[in-house]
């Protein structure tokens, strides 16, 4: 059978039931598991057969939901985490530890910068930021020779400046290590990374792959194409023996297609725990079944909303890669021809104290700090999710104090493009 195409996986990939057996994915909501014989697990414990001992560190109904999303991406192998912070730390902690360096975008999701610039700097990471829009020659500048990944989202939250993927990762490969994108925004409905160079995929699963604010998770893929080996003087977490997981030597034992993401699951999963809850994956799936059906309404929102508010003359300006005349238009077209996302960033005439009033006379666009699933919602940044940045740091980060972030739910264009109406017409 030929390649499926991205509406066929979303509902089939990742679970194939046998005879008699569920349709839907079955939760299996336990902590352990039972075996016959201590040898048995043993061979579990030292990675000679695959199965499940403790959820902590793998469950079924995780493993095929993972399983699906490595299918969406196009990726080999996939693992799922308790948030999309948790994928994203385990990304990049996966192959770099004290000492080591890595080059981010700048115009990165705020949670995702904290992350970086302060929590992972307290272990000993350092991170450069550049912007997106530096020239090749800047981009190979920021690399030091202890330098292990580079890191972007597909469509910066809630900047949404486009990662030039191909520029990313070819300075990435040209200095001996792997291109790591978030591809929450415009997931692989809409953009599928691995095609033009990535390396490694990240999702805030919580968003649109979830779809419906109901559940909380992150997913980890690997494309398979990254070889360890050839750079083993970089990466001696997975190119020489895991004295703490009984000398196994990933890259060898697994290849190209699994070393990534069972170090990641047999190393860090074991030792942080952050894993998604049977019941949360089980959500998730629900929401991957439609996700090729919701995100064309998303961007069709999108798309409306902000053509809309580029011809209000108390909009100062609207940030949308998918209108015409957008900074991003093109990049955008390049990468996702058929849609972008659904959240549209905007700035007041009147300034910050005009962005407060408006989200009060909001009806239908709830202030939430979430994003990106069926109900609309607003978020003020500088007040909220990037409040820790000082302003030379929000405009590095593409953040003015003026700027809403307006995630374009699954609503009537007309109903949405009415509640806003309204709510500049009380500035």
């Amino acid at each position: 059978m030929s390649e499926q195409g991205i509406g066929t996986k979303c509902v089939q990939a990742g679970y194939t039931p046998g005879n008699g057996e569920p349709r839907q994915i079955p939760i299996i909501q336990s902590t352990t598991f039972k075996y016959d014989t201590s040898e048995h697990m043993g061979r579990l414990f030292d990675l000679e057969e695959s199965g499940y001992f403790y959820t902590r560190l793998q469950n079924p109904t995780n493993d095929h939901v993972a399983a699906k999303i490595a299918a969406l991406e196009g990726g080999t192998a996939a693992m799922l985490t308790s948030s999309g912070q948790a994928a994203n730390f385990f990304a990049v902690f996966n192959i770099a530890a004290a000492g080591d360096h890595v080059v981010a975008s700048s115009t990165i999701y705020g949670g995702t910068y904290n992350l970086f610039h302060v929590t992972m700097r307290r272990m000993g990471v350092e991170f450069t930021f550049v912007s997106p829009d530096c020239t090749p020659e800047e981009l190979d500048a920021a690399f030091r020779p202890n330098t292990k990944a580079v890191f972007g989202e597909t469509i910066a939250n809630p900047a949404l400046t486009v990662l030039d993927i191909e520029k990313f990762a070819k300075a990435a490969h040209d200095h001996g290590v792997p291109l790591i994108v978030d591809n929450t925004f415009a997931t692989p409905v809409n953009c599928r990374p691995f095609e033009w160079g990535a390396d490694i995929v990240t999702h805030s699963t919580t968003k649109y792959m979830d779809g419906h604010g109901a559940g909380v998770g992150g997913a980890i893929v690997d494309s398979g194409r990254f070889d360890w080996l050839a750079h083993a003087d970089k990466f001696p977490g997975l190119t020489t023996p895991d004295d703490s997981y009984h000398g196994v030597t990933y890259a060898k034992k697994f290849g190209l297609g699994g070393a990534f993401i069972t170090k990641c699951t047999a190393q860090l999963m074991r030792d942080f725990g952050s894993i998604q809850s049977p019941q949360n994956a089980f959500i998730l799936n629900l929401g991957l079944e439609s996700l090729h059906v919701r995100m064309p309404r998303h961007c069709e929102n999108g798309l409306a909303v902000a053509r809309f508010l580029k011809s209000h003359p108390k909009i100062s300006f609207v940030i949308y890669p998918g209108l015409e005349g957008d900074k991003y238009h093109e990049l955008a077209m390049k990468y996702m021809p058929n849609g972008t996302c659904g959240v549209v960033s905007f700035g007041f005439t009147g300034g910050r104290p005009a962005a407060e009033e408006f989200m009060r006379h909001l009806k239908l666009g709830a202030i939430e700090t979430h994003v990106a699933d069926a109900r609309t919602c607003c978020l003020h940044p500088a007040s909220a999710t990037h409040r820790q940045m000082n302003d030379a740091e929000l405009v590095a980060a593409g953040i003015t104090p003026d700027l809403v972030r307006m995630s374009c739910g699954l609503e009537d264009s007309a109903d949405l493009i009415a509640d806003i109406a309204q709510a500049l017409d009380k500035i």
